[in-house]
């Protein structure tokens, strides 16, 4: 989404690589296809399960990596990289901190 140049555009913030509908109709259909699965011993496969679990962990690495060069490229880090910042003195709260706090010890 960008920010109308002409006066007769639509803002529009955000826009989903994904419809909502879409995500819902895929969800489903790979829950039914699952669950039908279920009853035919053809799809009953062994799996071992480290290389499942390595499977699993490379998919995980992967999709976070991703996540997080996004969210670096849109400046939305949700950790700190510093020492704790100082939002005002602790020592003299604002007065409805004070008033909200007697209120309590009543």
């Amino acid at each position: 989404g960008e920010l109308p140049v002409h006066e007769g555009e639509e803002f529009r913030p955000f826009e989903r690589r994904l419809p909502e509908f879409q995500f819902w109709l895929s969800s489903q259909q790979a829950v039914v296809i699952a669950l039908c699965m279920t009853c035919f011993e053809v799809f009953d496969l062994p799996v071992f399960w480290p290389i499942l679990l390595a499977y699993f962990c490379v998919l995980f690495f992967l999709t976070m990596k991703q996540q997080i060069k996004h969210m670096i490229k849109y400046n939305y880090v949700p950790w700190a990289r510093g020492g704790k910042k100082k939002y005002g003195d602790i020592a003299n709260p604002p007065v409805a901190m004070k008033q909200s706090s007697t209120a309590l010890e009543i």
